[in-house]
């Protein structure tokens, strides 16, 4: 359940296998359950990256057990930081609601150098992200 004290971030992308897996991860890594974090596509693939995962776990965060799955209207309205990562105006506003588009790299049939540049790019932008919505 979602409370205004503890905030809750959906991730998009189109396909939901590289880049928002990655930073819903390191959202996860970082905060712990004190963020509900989700991760959604527009178009989801049927499986994780798995260069994306590979990138993960040299950093010893495991991103295995998630699933691409479809952006619902209610992802979005259960969430009160929104950042979409290439994937256009699929997603819903809702009032009081923060939007951010990360502007990144698709992950998609890149080598794992290029993989985890894009992964290291995401991993700060969470931390800062991190530090701005917790206290």
């Amino acid at each position: 359940m979602t409370t205004a004290t503890k905030p809750s971030v959906l991730f998009v992308c189109v396909h939901n296998a590289g880049r928002s897996q990655m930073a819903a991860g390191f959202l996860r890594h970082l905060a712990g359950d004190r963020v509900e974090v989700r991760s959604a596509g527009s178009a989801p693939a049927d499986q994780i990256n798995p260069v994306a995962v590979r990138a993960m776990e040299e950093l010893g965060i495991d991103i295995t057990d998630q699933q691409p799955t479809i952006l619902t209207p209610g992802d979005s309205a259960a969430s009160s930081v929104v950042i979409t990562m290439g994937c256009g105006d699929v997603c819903p506003y809702f009032p009081g609601q923060t939007h951010l588009d990360w502007e990144l790299d698709d992950p998609a049939g890149q080598n794992i150098e290029a993989v985890r540049r894009i992964r290291d790019d995401i991993g700060s932008r969470v931390r800062a992200l991190v530090a701005e919505i917790l206290p």
